[in-house]
């Protein structure tokens, strides 16, 4: 691929598993550096293999924290909340503690909860490790296509329109995903193929707008 650091596997459960090795691989250099590792996790069903795989690994959960790239303003416990994914899949099944946690309020709106996640990020070190998704029309956390949030530069920002349900969403915005030591793109499925094609002819998705990532793919999504 042309404009794209990228790896292509078979499946997206290899993906998945070269994810979680990278991750975990990560942590401990970063750990080692710094005796700490700031890990923002995402949504959606690649991730979900990434997470599964990351758990059985050796990591020091103690000292690391878990940020979220983007949630849903839906109540806490929602099945479709972000965080309850990240809970299901990994984060009951390590010992990290809760205060290492930052979940974003969603629960509370928009406006407010960008505004408290915010004050969060303002006091936060660099991110060590950034995971994203792609959505198949090429948004990322929640920063889709024309919307304002795009040029917004507020290190967390409010999404009321969300062209997929529900239409309210929280995001951290592009300038704190940007400054991230590493991103990884995770995208999986034929599905993505078409935005991946727009990227390659040069369209400035959503996506395509973080800086540096090393992008996981499938080789349906690559179009292979």
């Amino acid at each position: 691929m042309s404009v794209l650091n990228a790896q292509i596997f078979a499946d997206a459960d290899a993906l998945g598993g070269f994810a979680a090795l990278v991750t975990a691989q990560a942590a401990a250099e970063a750990i080692a550096a710094r005796g700490v590792f700031h890990l923002v996790l995402a949504g959606g069903n690649t991730p979900r293999l990434c997470y599964e795989k990351l758990r059985d690994m050796h990591v020091d959960w103690s000292r690391v924290h878990i940020w979220f790239g983007d949630e849903r303003c839906l109540p806490v416990g929602d099945a479709e909340r972000n965080d309850r994914m990240a809970d299901e899949t990994l984060l009951s099944h390590v010992a990290i503690p809760e205060s290492h946690i930052h979940r974003m309020q969603a629960e509370l709106g928009p406006e407010i909860a960008a505004e408290k996640y915010a004050i969060l990020l303002a006091g936060a070190p660099v991110m060590d490790m950034l995971h994203l998704g792609m959505g198949e029309d090429g948004h990322t956390a929640s920063l889709f296509p024309g919307h304002t949030t795009l040029i917004d530069e507020r290190l967390a920002v409010p999404e009321f329109n969300s062209p997929k349900p529900p239409a309210e969403r929280v995001s951290m915005g592009l300038p704190i995903l940007n400054a991230a030591r590493q991103k990884l793109i995770l995208a999986a499925g034929a599905g993505k193929s078409d935005a991946l094609k727009r990227i390659r002819a040069g369209e400035k998705l959503p996506v395509a707008m973080i800086e540096d990532a090393l992008w996981l793919l499938d080789r349906s999504a690559a179009g292979e």
